[in-house]
């Protein structure tokens, strides 16, 4: 019994001591390796994913710090500069209801990074290295960003097309192929006839202008492809610029950093192209207003014709212009659109207030009689009628002889009543008119045409009211309803197109000049 305690504990020390000579000889190894240097660099038979990953080893480069650039006279610490420059393979035409354009494109980032240096480190001629995602992750990059974006993405297939060069002197270029839809602050005011300026923001992200700057390529920084074609804008002008944008606690463009970013810009000058909007909307209103004056040419009584012309003239022309404005946002200003439409509908309209005018009028059972045959006088008499002038004559005698006969009367019973007052009058003498010899003598003729009163006194002088008016001659011309009906309609034949032409050459000067 003891003797098994006994080899027991033997066995208990032996697998201890083995224990920990294990544990010695791993830290020994460990402390080996932590004591051990940087992998070599001047080693020839290196080959390139060797020769990076002991170019980016942790011992010599830290892929979160940025390059540092000194100035060789002050040993100042400099900002990098990274150079920029975007290929444009696709423009999709501008989304005028969201505001925004899609565009396809390759972008560039260039900068040095002195520390990924490798030409004394191989046999010449050193080769640059070339790689796609997995180089870009090893190195430093800057962070760039697109100020406008609505959404962005890197193209690709089954990998992500990015393709990092690296030069033996440590020049640096990522070239990214990219997807992003940008937002493109529109002005509608002159649409269809209108030119947006669509513009490209990328700023830096991470480090302000202290520590980075952007610039864009002295050649070529903006191009585009060769085959690229746009359908209903065309592309008039392009160009760069380069600004500074501030940060601070009220403007949070950059997250919570403060500061000045560096920031590139380049614009696209897009013309729309009129010439859909000429076939499919100028054009067919023109005809859909002409039409509309057909109904000059039928009788003013033909009600069924001319208004069922006429409202669907207007429909037709209000659902060709509600299929243009549907594209396009709800502004609060007018556009040069909305003023033709306007245009065009007066004219439609006015034509219908032609006929309702002109049927009135033909409607009419009285004659009109007017001073003078022209506009003037046509258009006053039809709105303000007047009786005929036989009329107010046959008014004018029935008042006269009235006024004439009770004159008489008043005489006549004057008289009687003188002659009762003195006696000397029987009643069988009524129906006699005594004068006396101290009135007036005054004669009372009633005629059935014109009624004349003339006072004659004892000295033979007569006045006469109304010699003026046997003197003046009648002016007077007399036309039926219906022949203003039809002299109005035919004025319009003319009026109508003389104006739509007037407006026409407006329109298309303010379009074309101003």
């Amino acid at each position: 019994m003891r003797n098994l305690i006994l080899n027991l504990n033997l066995v208990l020390w032996i697998t201890l001591i083995f224990s920990c000579s294990i544990r010695a000889s791993v830290g020994a190894t460990n402390e080996t390796y932590d004591d051990e240097d940087c992998p070599p660099l001047l080693n020839t038979s290196l080959q390139q994913s060797q020769l990076i990953q002991r170019l980016t080893h942790v011992c010599r480069y830290d892929r979160l710090e940025r390059p540092y650039v000194y100035d060789p006279v002050t040993a100042k610490k400099l900002p990098i500069v990274v150079k920029t420059r975007i290929y444009v393979y696709f423009l999709q035409n501008l989304n005028s209801d969201l505001l925004q354009f899609k565009m396809h494109a390759l972008l560039q980032l260039q900068f040095q990074d002195k520390r990924l240096a490798f030409k004394d480190f191989v046999d010449p001629p050193a080769e640059n290295i070339l790689g796609q995602k997995h180089l870009s992750e090893r190195l430093w990059l800057p962070h760039i960003f697109f100020a406008n974006e609505r959404e962005s993405s890197i193209l690709g297939t089954d990998e992500k097309d990015v393709l990092t060069s690296l030069s033996p002197e440590g020049n640096v270029i990522i070239s990214t192929r990219m997807e992003a839809t940008l937002y493109c602050w529109m002005n509608f005011k002159k649409f269809p006839f209108d030119q947006q300026f669509c513009s490209t923001i990328l700023e830096s992200w991470m480090y302000n202008t202290s520590d980075l700057v952007l610039e864009w390529e002295q050649v070529k920084p903006i191009s585009f492809d060769p085959e690229m074609r746009l359908t209903e804008y065309n592309m008039a002008n392009y160009w760069h610029n380069t600004t500074v944008v501030e940060s601070d606690g009220i403007n949070l463009r950059h997250g919570a950093f403060m500061g000045n970013y560096s920031s590139l810009s380049f614009t696209v000058n897009l013309k729309r192209e009129i010439g859909f909007y000429l076939l499919d909307y100028y054009v067919p209103s023109m005809m859909i207003v002409a039409i509309s004056w057909v109904s000059f040419w039928l009788q003013a009584d033909a009600s069924p014709p001319r208004i069922m012309l006429g409202t669907s003239t207007m429909l037709s022309f209000i659902t060709l212009s509600s299929s243009q404005s549907k594209t396009l946002p709800k502004v609060s200003y007018i556009k040069v659109s909305e003023v033709w439409f306007l245009g065009c509908t007066f004219f439609i309209f006015g034509s219908l207030v032609e006929f309702a005018f002109v049927n009135t009028i033909w409607r009419r059972k009285e004659n009109i009689e007017l001073k003078k045959v022209n506009s003037k006088y046509i258009i006053k008499s039809t709105l303000t009628p007047r009786p005929a002038r036989r009329q107010i004559g046959g008014s004018l005698s029935n008042d006269s002889r009235a006024r004439s006969c009770s004159s008489l009367d008043n005489i006549v019973s004057s008289t009687e009543s003188v002659r009762n007052g003195n006696g000397n009058m029987n009643q069988g003498f009524n129906n006699y008119l005594t004068v006396h010899p101290n009135l007036p003598i005054i004669k009372t003729e009633c005629a059935d045409t014109v009624s004349i009163c003339s006072e004659r006194t004892t000295n033979d002088h007569i006045v006469d009211m109304d010699k003026d008016k046997k003197d003046t001659p009648p002016t007077f011309t007399t036309m039926t309803p219906q022949e203003i009906a039809m002299w109005i309609d035919r004025r319009s034949r003319f009026l109508f197109p003389a104006m739509f032409l007037a407006f026409n050459a407006l329109y298309w000067t303010f379009v074309y000049v101003l």
